[in-house]
């Protein structure tokens, strides 16, 4: 939503949540019987932000096409190269110590080369200072986007799951998401079919809380929250 402040995670480990959470169940709840039903399953959880920025991008990046089980190895094992202690609370990665590390050593932690690429790309952009961190509270969605999909490995969804899961945007409606397009059949179509333009008109009932909307279809497909 375009000049919405939400806050979002700053150091690693501390859990935030979006301050409009409760009004957006109010909303939704009067102006749609679906997501009254869908609070009322699954009231009592909350989407959270945790982590930093580039950590959040560099993750999505490593999870690009493979299992859930194959990132969380591929990322651990990366840690490890970044000198971390995985017994510990987990730090944020830094884009100037993966800028150091040689592309050997890098795919030696199960890496493709083109996901190599894009972390050294994504490091290079936080590290020259091409995305405006410290400005992004106060930039539109759409801004935010523009910046992200500039870096080799990230295209829309990825960008619309970091302005999401990240930045706790309150109005993101991400019509590329299978999961989005699922639970809007499922849960208002019988299962049929649903375009991206039926689900565009019928997420206008949800504005300005569509993010809450999203978050809440996933839940009616899979209860337990994805972490990122």
């Amino acid at each position: 939503m375009p000049g919405t402040k939400t806050g979002s995670a700053s150091s690693a480990g501390k859990l935030v949540t979006p301050p409009y959470w409760d009004e957006a169940c109010r909303h939704l709840a009067k102006r749609d019987r679906v997501m009254r039903k869908l609070m009322t399953d699954h009231g009592s959880a909350r989407l959270y932000s945790r982590g930093d920025a580039f950590t959040t991008l560099a993750r999505s990046i490593v999870g690009q096409q493979i299992s859930v089980k194959a990132a969380q190895a591929v990322w651990e094992r990366l840690l490890v190269l970044l000198g971390q202690d995985l017994s510990v609370a987990r730090s944020p990665v830094a884009a100037v110590e993966l800028l150091q590390q040689p592309v050997d050593a890098l795919r030696q932690v199960g890496l493709s080369a083109r996901k190599v690429d894009y972390l050294h790309d994504l490091a290079r952009h936080f590290d020259s200072g091409q995305v405006h961190v410290t400005q992004w509270q106060d930039m539109d969605d759409e801004a935010i986007i523009d910046e992200l999909v500039a870096i080799r490995g990230i295209g829309r969804w990825t960008a619309e799951m970091f302005l999401i899961f990240h930045l706790m945007r309150p109005n993101v409606l991400p019509l590329d998401d299978l999961g989005l397009i699922k639970g809007i059949s499922v849960n208002y179509f019988s299962g049929e079919p649903v375009s991206r333009a039926e689900a565009r008109e019928l997420a206008e009932a949800w504005s300005p809380y569509r993010t809450v909307g999203t978050w809440y279809l996933w839940r009616s497909l899979d209860p337990v929250p994805v972490e990122y």
